[in-house]
C-alpha cells in the first residue's frame, strides 16, 4: 500500500500528543505522526492543545475537566480524525467527554462528534489506515503489556501485536497476566503508593518470566511506571513505547535508560 492508494491519503490528522510524551518522551509523538505522514495522512498539531483533562476527571473536578474538554474540542474541530498515542487520554476524549457534557446540548453534541473522529494509534493504523508495511526494525524478543484504559475502555488488544508482527527482526512473547493494571493509573499511584509498588513489581515478574528482552505498551504512564521498577530492580529489559518500534527507534534510547528513574 502507498500514500496514494491509502484509504486515509490526505486526510487532515489532529495528533494528540499528551502531556507526558509532549514533556518526558517526545520521540514518541516523532513516531506516531511519521506512521501517519506515512499512511498518508496530512499530520497537524494545534497550538492551542493542552491537557485532556483527565487527572482533574479522576479526581472529580468536573468544572476544570470540563474547561479543558472544551478547548480540546474547539482545538480539533477542523480535522478529519483525531489520533491519541495513548489508551488513557483517548478514553478520555472518547469516552467520558460526553459524559461531563451530558446537562449541555450544544456541548455534548460537539464531544460527541469529536469522539466520533478521535482513534488511539494502533487502532487508527489497523482499522483505518489498513496498514501492512511499517518502516521500523528492531532486533530482540518485546513483551506487549495491555493498559487498563486502552484495553477496557477501548478495546485495543490485537492492533498493536498485528502491526508488531509486521516489524522485521522483532519476535513477540506474551507475558502471565499481560491485561493485569502495573499500578500506574495516574493518580492511584501518588494516593496509593505500597498498592502500586506490589502491583509494578508482580508486573516485573511477569515480564522477566516472559524471556524478553523488551516490555512495549501503548501508554507511556505505565512504561514509565514499569521502566522505573525495572532500574530499582536491576532486570535488564528495555522498555519502549509501540510508535517507537513501528517507526523505527533509530538511536532513541530506551525509556527509564540513564535517568534514574
Amino acid at each position: 500500500m502507498n500514500k496514494e492508494t491509502s484509504p486515509v491519503a490526505g486526510k487532515r490528522v489532529g495528533l494528540f500528543p499528551t502531556c507526558l510524551v509532549d514533556l518526558f518522551r517526545p520521540s514518541v509523538a516523532f513516531a506516531a505522526a511519521r506512521l501517519l505522514e506515512d499512511a498518508g495522512c496530512s499530520v497537524h498539531v494545534p497550538d492551542a492543545q493542552t491537557c485532556c483533562g483527565q487527572p482533574a476527571y479522576n479526581s472529580g473536578d468536573n468544572t476544570r475537566a470540563r474547561a479543558l474538554a472544551r478547548q480540546i474540542i474547539d482545538a480539533y474541530r477542523e480535522f478529519d480524525y483525531v489520533v491519541v498515542p495513548s489508551g488513557s487520554c483517548g478514553g478520555t476524549i472518547s469516552r467520558h467527554y460526553p459524559e461531563l457534557f451530558r446537562d449541555e446540548r450544544e456541548w455534548q453534541d460537539a464531544a460527541l462528534d469529536l469522539a466520533g473522529r478521535t482513534w488511539e494509534l494502533t487502532r487508527f493504523l489497523h482499522e483505518v489506515a489498513g496498514i501492512e508495511q511499517l518502516p521500523g526494525h528492531y532486533q530482540g524478543t518485546a513483551t506487549y503489556h495491555d493498559s487498563c484504559s486502552g484495553l477496557r475502555e477501548l478495546g485495543i488488544r490485537t492492533q498493536p501485536r498485528r502491526l508488531l508482527g509486521a516489524v522485521s527482526g522483532l519476535t513477540l512473547r506474551e507475558m502471565p497476566d499481560t491485561d493485569v493494571c502495573c499500578g500506574f493509573g495516574g493518580t492511584f499511584c501518588v494516593k496509593y503508593p505500597e498498592i502500586s509498588e506490589r502491583m509494578v513489581s508482580n508486573k516485573v515478574d511477569c515480564i522477566r518470566q516472559s524471556g524478553a528482552d523488551t516490555v512495549l505498551a501503548g501508554d507511556l504512564g505505565c512504561l514509565m511506571n514499569i521502566a522505573g521498577r525495572l532500574h530499582r530492580e536491576g532486570v535488564d529489559v528495555r522498555a519502549f513505547h509501540v510508535a517507537e518500534v513501528l517507526a523505527g527507534v533509530g538511536n532513541t534510547p530506551a525509556i527509564g535508560a540513564g535517568d534514574g528513574s
